[in-house]
C-alpha cells in the first residue's frame, strides 16, 4: 500500500479542500493534479443505501486514497489493519467500534482480520434497531476468495461489494491514453516521472505480489510458477484459454492450472471473457478468452519499457484490445454483462456488452490504427446477434460513420457514450 500511504498523507493535510472523487495527487514544485474516479459516485450512493460497503481491488490501485477523500466530508474513524496500534484498538472490536457508532468507520486491509465481519454483523443489527442503518462501515481490501466468502456469509443483506479497478481511458482522457496503454492504470505507474521509473514500479509490484501479497491472501503457491503462468498469459494476451497447453508448459496438472488462474481472476489481475451464449443457431466457440487486465503489467512481464518497444512487439494489438475492453467494461452501467462472439465459420465480434434493461447487446470491434476497416467477420457476427448498436473503436479522435449503421469512435468517446447510456 505504499502508493496509498503517500496519497493518504497528502489527504490528511489537504483533504478538506479536495472533492471526494479525488483519485491521486501528482505534486511537483507548483501544481497538484488530480484524476477523478468514476466509482466515487457509486461509492457515495452505496454508503447512503447500505450499512456496510466493501471496496475491493488490487493493491495500490487507490482504494485508501478514494476512501479518505470521501471521509473528508463526514466524521470518520480510519483504522489500518496492517498497523499494530490500530489492530490493538480492535482487540475487543465491539467495545471499540460501539464508541464510534455516529461515525463512518473505515477498516483498511480488512483481509488481515476477516474475523471482524462477525462483529460488524452484531453492530449493524444493533444500529438498525436504533435507526442507524446506513453508511456505518467502509471496508477496504485486496480481493480474495476468503474475503469475498466471509463478507458474503457473515454480512448477507448488510454489505454491498464494489470493485475499484486501475484507471481507465474514460477517466484519464484522450491526452493520456498512450501513456495509460504503455504504463497501465495503477496511479503510481501512470504518473511516474519517466517510462523507466514506471517500469521499475511495475516490476517491484509484480515481485511483491508474487512473494508477499498472494501468499498472504490465498493458498501457498510457488512464486516462480505463478510468475511463469502470469508471463505466459501476457504472451498470449486475449487468446482462447487452453489449460492443457499451459499445464504442459508449466509441468503441472490441469486442475492446478485452473486453481492458479482462478486465484488471479479473484485478485482482479486477470479477466476471463466468456463467449456469447445467445441462441443464434451457429457453432459458437465455447472457450473463454483470457486477459491480463492491466496493460502496464503485461508490458512489464514482457520487458517492454517504452512505446517504441511496445509497437515493435507482436503483443501490441492484443494489448491495445485488452485496454479497450477493460475501459469499456468499466465505463458501462453497473450490471452490464461482457462477452465476445466467435463462430467456427469466421464470424467474430471483439466485445458484446449487454446493458441492463436492453434486449440486444452493443457490438464493438476494436482497432488500433487511424484508418479502421470493418472486417467481414464483424458483419457476419452482427447479422447473427443483431446488436442494438455497432461501434468500431480506433486510435483516432473523430467520430464518423464507417459503414451502414456502424460508427468509428475513439476509445474515450465510446467510454463516454456507455457512461451516458
Amino acid at each position: 500500500m505504499a502508493a496509498d500511504r503517500v496519497a493518504d498523507d497528502r489527504l490528511r493535510e489537504h483533504g478538506s479542500r479536495h472533492p471526494a472523487n479525488l483519485a491521486f495527487l501528482e505534486q511537483d514544485s507548483t501544481i497538484a493534479r488530480m484524476i477523478p474516479r468514476r466509482l466515487a459516485t457509486a461509492l457515495k450512493a452505496a454508503l447512503a443505501e447500505a450499512p456496510a460497503v466493501a471496496l475491493l481491488g488490487p493493491r495500490q490501485v487507490g482504494k485508501t486514497t478514494l476512501a479518505l477523500a470521501l471521509a473528508a466530508e463526514r466524521p470518520t474513524v480510519y483504522l489500518d489493519l496492517e498497523a499494530e496500534p490500530d489492530r490493538a484498538k480492535l482487540a475487543e472490536p465491539q467495545l471499540y467500534l460501539a464508541q464510534h457508532a455516529d461515525k463512518l468507520v473505515i477498516l483498511d486491509e480488512v483481509q488481515r482480520a476477516p474475523q471482524l465481519f462477525l462483529s460488524l454483523r452484531g453492530l449493524i443489527d444493533a444500529g438498525r434497531r436504533r435507526g442507524q442503518g446506513k453508511g456505518r462501515f467502509l471496508v477496504l481490501g485486496s480481493a480474495s476468495i476468503d474475503l469475498l466468502r466471509q463478507s458474503s456469509e457473515s454480512l448477507a443483506g448488510r454489505i454491498r461489494l464494489l470493485e475499484l479497478a486501475p484507471l481507465d481511458a474514460g477517466e484519464v482522457g484522450a491526452e493520456r491514453v498512450d501513456a495509460l496503454w504503455l504504463r497501465g492504470g495503477f496511479p503510481e505507474s501512470l504518473l511516474a516521472a519517466s517510462d523507466a521509473a514506471s517500469l521499475r514500479w511495475r516490476t517491484d509490484f509484480i515481485r511483491t505480489y508474487l512473494e508477499r501479497d498472494i501468499p498472504q491472501l490465498g493458498p501457498r503457491i510457488p512464486a516462480e510458477t505463478l510468475r511463469r503462468l502470469w508471463t505466459m498469459l501476457a504472451h498470449s494476451q486475449g487468446g482462447l484459454l487452453n489449460a492443457a497447453a499451459l499445464a504442459r508448459a508449466l509441468a503441472i496438472d490441469g486442475k492446478t492450472v485452473a486453481s492458479y488462474l482462478d486465484l488471479l481472476v479473484d485478485l482482479l489481475l486477470v479477466r476471463r471473457l466468456a463467449p456469447w451464449h445467445g441462441n443464434v443457431g451457429k457453432r459458437l466457440v465455447k472457450s473463454p478468452k483470457v486477459y491480463v487486465r492491466d496493460s502496464g503489467l503485461v508490458h512489464a512481464l514482457l520487458g517492454l519499457g517504452d512505446l517504441e518497444a511496445l509497437l515493435a512487439h507482436p503483443v501490441a494489438g492484443a494489448s491495445w484490445e485488452a485496454l479497450a475492453i477493460e475501459s469499456l467494461i468499466a465505463a458501462a452501467p453497473a450490471g452490464t454483462q461482457a462477452h465476445f462472439f466467435r463462430t467456427a465459420a469466421g464470424a467474430e465480434i471483439d466485445l458484446l456488452l449487454q446493458l441492463p434493461g436492453q434486449r440486444q447487446p452493443w457490438a464493438i470491434e476494436i482497432k488500433r490504427g487511424l484508418a479502421p476497416k470493418v472486417e467481414r467477420g464483424f458483419h457476419l457476427g452482427c447479422d447473427a446477434v443483431r446488436p442494438a448498436r455497432r461501434r468500431v473503436v480506433y486510435g483516432g479522435t473523430e467520430r464518423f460513420p464507417i459503414a451502414d449503421g456502424i460508427d468509428a469512435v475513439s476509445l474515450v468517446g465510446l467510454c463516454a457514450e456507455l457512461a451516458a447510456a
